[in-house]
């Protein structure tokens, strides 16, 4: 009688680098695809936060009641007022505030056409800082900020004198 005895297959050493090579390949490309996956649906795209847009801070004409505590005269400084309004929903802060043209007289001295005055802006950042509350107006005092040289006319006698500015606000 014979007798065959079975001897189970083992798989090759070249078969098993094979598995384990294919093994390893499909978890690294797995994991890199899930962080591609991961990346490509979180890290593109536009973004859904924004500032939003800021109104423009305006420089308003003085009212009835914003009074100069100065007056201006040939050879002096005098302080300049500005009425500054903020639209905003927010409260903004005056970070600066420069000249934007010529100082002109009022309507009523349309004689002085030669004014002799000039407008000093202060530092920036202003200190100390000014804060607009939200949607509202403040009086700002820019102490000794106008001078009147010698070339003023006598027709600028008793004018007032519009200074155009620009503010530089930040939120």
């Amino acid at each position: 009688m014979k007798t065959t005895v079975r001897i189970p297959r083992t798989p090759s050493t070249g078969r098993l680098a094979r598995t384990a090579a294919a093994t390893v390949a499909l978890c690294i490309l797995g994991g890199a695809g899930s962080a591609y996956a991961y990346w490509a649906t979180t890290g593109a795209g536009s973004g859904a936060a924004t500032n939003g847009t800021m109104q423009t801070v305006t420089v308003d004409a003085l009212v009835p009641g914003d009074t100069l505590q100065t007056s201006l005269v040939p050879g002096g400084t005098a302080d300049v007022i500005l009425r500054a309004s903020n639209p905003n929903p927010h409260p903004v802060t005056i970070y600066a505030v420069s000249g934007n043209g010529p100082v002109t007289a009022d309507a009523a001295h349309s004689g002085c056409t030669t004014t002799g005055v000039t407008f000093t802006p202060p530092p920036a950042p202003l200190t100390p800082s000014v804060t607009i509350p939200a949607s509202s107006s403040i009086l700002l005092t820019l102490q000794g900020a106008a001078t009147m040289d010698a070339t003023s006319l006598s027709a600028c006698q008793g004018a007032q004198f519009g200074v155009p500015v620009t503010l530089e606000v930040r939120k």
